[in-house]
């Protein structure tokens, strides 16, 4: 958005602690419905997507008793705006600790807008290997995208408009659960 966080006001929670593990709960059930539970790695795009699957492996073992590997990409270095206006960017370890050639991957992230992450995840996961094919699962899908990238597992659609921000806080990272819809002050209005 171009927006900093001090022009920004909360405009309304979308999500508390208890309506967030549904969602994710809701996430795992689709995920066992749709693919190869045995063939299934989960890969957390860093920060946020990795706490996100490691809450989808619990939920999926506790339904199917098969607990998928979950892995770590940090996509830092497949971004197409790493360079534009931005300070020395801090890449962080991808940990994937299996095969990816042949496996039904699942890349999990916190929100899906405009698509360019996920462009990049799935440029990280090529280089990994070749798997038999890639699905994306987000906690919350807000819209405005700007490539042809759709979500297969959804916890929560949101519309929003260009001036919103959503935010997703995780207890894993932040201390807390909840998602936060912010929107743009106009003219230094903090309403």
């Amino acid at each position: 958005m171009g927006i900093s966080r001090e022009e920004l006001t909360c405009k309304r929670r979308l999500l508390g602690a208890a309506e967030m593990t549904r969602a994710i709960r809701r996430l795992a059930h689709q995920l066992v419905e749709k693919v190869e539970i045995s063939n299934l790695v989960l890969v957390g795009v860093r920060t946020r997507g990795v706490p996100i699957a490691r809450r989808l492996q619990r939920f999926i073992h506790e339904i199917e008793k098969v607990e998928p590997p979950v892995g770590e990409l940090d996509i830092t270095l497949y971004r197409d705006d790493i360079f534009s206006g931005l300070a020395m960017p801090e890449v962080r370890p991808t940990h994937l600790p299996f095969e990816m050639s042949g496996k039904q991957v699942v890349v999990i992230d916190d929100v899906l807008y405009t698509g360019r992450t996920v462009r990049a995840a799935l440029d990280g996961i090529m280089h990994w290997g070749r798997p038999k094919c890639i699905r994306l699962a987000v906690l919350i899908d807000r819209g405005h995208r700007e490539l042809p990238i759709q979500a297969d597992f959804v916890g929560l659609e949101v519309a929003t408009a260009e001036r919103e921000s959503v935010q997703v806080l995780l207890q894993e990272v932040d201390g807390r659960d909840e998602i936060l819809l912010w929107t743009a002050n106009e003219d230094g209005d903090e309403s």
